[in-house]
Parts: C-alpha cells; structure tokens; sequence
C-alpha cells in the first residue's frame, strides 16, 4: 500500500515514512506547535523542510493528507513488537509492555504533544477544525488497537487473564499516565520522579500484573 493510499484508509497499519519523510514531518509539526493548523501550509513546509512542493504532493497529497500524516508519524513514534516477538516468554512480554508504556509516556508527555492537544481544544468548537478529530483516530484510537491486540497475545498465551481488552488497557493507560497529562495540558509541570518514563512504566506494569497477572 502507498503512503497517500494508507492515508486516505481506516487501516493505517501499513503507514511507514521514510527517513526523508520524517524529517519534514518533523518540520511539519514545528510549524503547527508554533502557530497552529493556518501554519502549516505546503509552501511554508516546503521552505522550512527544503523540499519541493511536489515531493509533499506526492508523498502526502493535499493539505488534510499532510495534517493527517503529521498525527499518523506522531502517534508511529509509539512501537509495537509482532506478536511472535512479544510472547516468545513471559519475561520479553513483560518487558515489551514495559517499552510500550515508556514510549507512550514519551509522546503523551512531549512538548510536541501536549501542544497539539492545546491547540486542538482550542479549536474543538470551530466547524473546520480537524485536528481534534485526527488526534483520536489517527493517534489515540490506534494506539488502543495496537495495545489491546498487545494484550490479547498476551493473554492467549497464559501471561495475562481478563475479561475486556479494552477494560484492561484502560487500567493499563491510567496506571501509566495517571493526571500527569491533564495537568502539563493545565500549564503544571512534571515532578523529576514523573519524568523517569521507565521508572513510571515499569511501577505500572508491576502494578497491571498484580491485578491481571497470570502466576507461572
């Protein structure tokens, strides 16, 4: 599947960008932290990332692809393991939940991130706005996906037993970003103990398996 094909899909599982790509979604995204959705215009971004308008029409199509795009890599920067890989024993799956909520805390907790959700309810009452929109389907709702399916593997092998993935994520998610997202997003700051994204992640997964754990 093409990128502009992934794209326009529901499925953006097969969304992959180049290093080039990167770089000027990179930029992309600088201009959108710096001044909101008007900024980022495929002139701009094109001086700014030193590339033609060409190379951003074919790799991203119109304007809504490139915005789509920009949420698309922001929420990428979030890996998932194949699932042969997360299961192959009890000890990588943990381990792989544990990567996955510090890459999680990383983006959520970002200058990137908290600046795309300020500007995103700033504008959740404007009729053209679809920034908001693309952060739940484009970020929030697919990273829930990969995470449950993370942890159906992990439950159809025995590390895991619950009833809903999607209960069980949603402890998992709140275990790991508790308010400390709301308040950066209320202008508070992080405490030094709640910027050791490891620390916090593997105090959550402890805290996980201690409710849905599976003894070996």
């Amino acid at each position: 599947m093409s990128l502009s094909a992934a794209l326009n899909d529901q499925d953006f599982d097969d969304v992959e960008f180049t290093p080039r790509q990167e770089a000027v979604l990179e930029c992309a995204l600088g201009l959108l932290v710096d001044g909101g959705e008007k900024a980022l215009t495929t002139a701009g971004l094109a001086r700014k990332a030193n590339c033609s308008k060409e190379s951003l029409y074919k790799w991203f199509g119109d304007r809504d692809g490139l915005l789509a795009a920009v949420v698309a890599y922001q929420a990428s920067k979030v890996h998932f393991p194949p699932e042969s890989g997360a299961t192959a024993d009890g000890q990588t799956y943990r381990a792989h939940l544990i990567e996955f909520a510090t890459e999680l805390l990383a983006v959520l907790l970002g200058e990137t991130s908290v600046a795309l959700n300020r500007l995103s309810i700033g504008q959740s009452k404007r009729e053209d706005s679809r920034l908001g929109r693309l952060l739940l389907v484009r970020g929030k709702y697919m990273i829930a996906a990969k995470a449950r399916a993370l942890l159906e593997a992990g439950r159809h092998r025995g590390y895991l037993r619950f009833n809903d993935a999607n209960e069980a994520y949603q402890v998992l998610y709140g275990l790991a970003v508790r308010d400390v997202h709301i308040r950066l997003l209320l202008g508070d700051e992080a405490s030094p103990a709640e910027l050791d994204l490891k620390g916090q992640a593997e105090t959550a997964v402890n805290r996980f398996y201690k409710l849905f754990g599976v003894s070996l």
